[in-house]
């Protein structure tokens, strides 16, 4: 008998007269989104995959009381329709939780009962594939379709089945993947002394609750909440916490009314009308519309920190921004040194610590592999980005007759308004409209009381400013 394991059998998901008119590949929150405003749609037939046995939204980071940053209007289809019956109130309704939720008086939901309210939408909408893993994805040009092969994995992750299904079109929602510094990676890679991306925080709380020294490197609310989770669960006077980020301050989020309005679809055409070079510049600067901290919880660190000094003394912590690792290695076999350098003073110090926790947030993730088949059809930018149209598709060769969208990949074109939540039914909505070239969800003409940039005429001279926002800008 061969000891060489047999291969899975192979499945083919869709007739060859019947291929799907859109494939999601990644099951996040944005592309549940769409999975669940095309749902009504009966012309449509979908169907989205995802490697992993079943949603689950950031759970390392599920930290009992952190909230979201958005409010609960921006679930995943409210603001494009309301009466769908996956919003967030229905979620409520159907749990008969509606008149507890009222009397909280809760604009903004625990992070943990967003993601219960998103496994509840993803355990009803059949066109959802969990547990399988894309491998490859291919244009054929007989047929005119994009051709998917995928792996069926069993509930341990083993591969069950091969299979093979055709698209007119695609849609990416891969998201994003957690980002560890450089002189921090060797470290992050050897199990030794713990340093851990604060994506896994939750799985390792109760060991770094032992360390007797922790280190949290990163100034956003991720870094701002392991800090405070931290500080309230060690005992008073030796806490024995650093907090370091690169940024000048520990800065709130920038949560006034009018520059929230850089999350509106208003300001997103704005932005994606702009010269590339212009879009490059401003992206940096806008840290603080979605990396910064959130009040409330900058507020609940402080007062902490303040109860800490009512009997006198100081609680043994040190947070020191404008800092960042310049290099990093192991002391012995159960400590980590961390060479810093202090951007406005220009000097370096070594700390030791026991543990790390590397706040230190999320890239994009490559495209490059599963698009590898289509990499000579994509069109790039000067940077060798993707560029990416108005209604957030891949510009591709004509060769190619389909269209491939993307989710949370498009932060160079459309602006910082990609990965945020409160955009994702807009985004969905947009995507829909744009493949059924009709309009099965009327978007609003205006979404903002600012105007972003000035009208243009024919000659490039300005003139009397519109009434409506959206019209300050050419659309593509």
């Amino acid at each position: 008998m061969s000891s060489t394991p047999e291969a899975p059998p192979t499945t083919d998901t869709t007739s060859h007269d019947e291929p799907l008119d859109l494939a999601g590949i990644g099951i996040g929150p944005f592309n549940l989104s769409l999975a669940a405003l095309a749902h009504p749609l009966t012309q449509l037939r979908t169907a989205f995959y995802d490697q992993r046995p079943a949603f689950h939204w950031h759970p390392g980071l599920l930290i009992d009381g952190a909230t979201l940053q958005v409010p609960f209007l921006a679930d995943l289809v409210t603001l494009v329709d309301p009466a769908s019956p996956w919003t967030f109130l229905n979620y409520l309704k159907t749990r008969e939780r509606l008149f507890p939720f009222y009397f909280a008086e809760r604009f903004h939901i625990h992070r943990a009962e967003y993601d219960a309210y998103c496994r509840w939408v993803s355990e009803k909408l059949p066109t959802l594939h969990f547990g399988h893993q894309i491998d490859a994805v291919r244009w054929n040009p007989e047929r005119e379709l994009f051709e998917i092969d995928f792996t069926q994995l069993d509930t341990d992750g083993e591969a069950e089945a091969l299979g093979r299904t055709y698209a007119r079109n695609l849609v990416l929602g891969i998201g994003t993947t957690p980002h560890i510094p450089v002189p921090l990676r060797p470290l992050a890679e050897a199990p030794a002394v713990p340093v851990i991306h604060s994506a896994d925080y939750l799985d390792h709380r109760e060991r770094l609750l032992a360390a007797d020294h922790l280190t949290v490197i990163g100034a956003g609310q991720s870094g701002a909440e392991v800090f405070l989770d931290q500080l309230r669960a060690r005992p008073a006077g030796r806490e024995g916490l650093h907090w370091l980020a690169r940024t000048p301050a520990f800065a709130p989020m920038e949560y006034s009314k009018l520059g929230l309005e850089h999350f509106t679809p208003d300001y997103t055409r704005y932005f994606h009308a702009l010269p590339e070079r212009v879009r490059d510049d401003l992206v940096p600067g806008q840290w603080q519309l979605h990396k910064g901290i959130d009040h409330a919880t900058l507020a609940a660190v402080h007062d902490e920190l303040y109860r800490r000094t009512l009997d006198g003394g100081w609680p043994d912590t040190t947070l020191t921004p404008g800092v960042f690792v310049r290099t990093a290695g192991r002391v012995g076999t159960t400590k980590v040194e961390l060479h810093l350098d202090h951007l406005q003073q220009g000097t370096r110090s070594r700390l030791t610590t026991d543990a790390v926790v590397l706040a230190t947030g999320y890239r994009e993730r490559r495209m490059d592999t599963l698009l590898a088949a289509l990499d000579p059809y994509v069109r790039r930018d000067s940077g060798a980005r993707p560029r990416i149209d108005a209604h957030h598709r891949l510009v591709l060769d004509p060769a190619i007759t389909g269209s491939v969208y993307v989710q949370n990949a498009e932060t160079h074109t459309h602006g910082v308004g990609a990965p945020d939540l409160g955009l994702a039914a807009w985004r969905s909505a947009t995507i829909l409209n744009s493949l059924t070239d009709t309009a099965p969800y009327p978007l609003p003409t205006r979404t903002a009381f600012t105007s972003f940039g000035l009208p243009q005429t024919s000659t490039g001279r300005t003139g009397t400013v519109p009434r409506q926002g959206s019209t300050l800008v050419p659309r593509r």
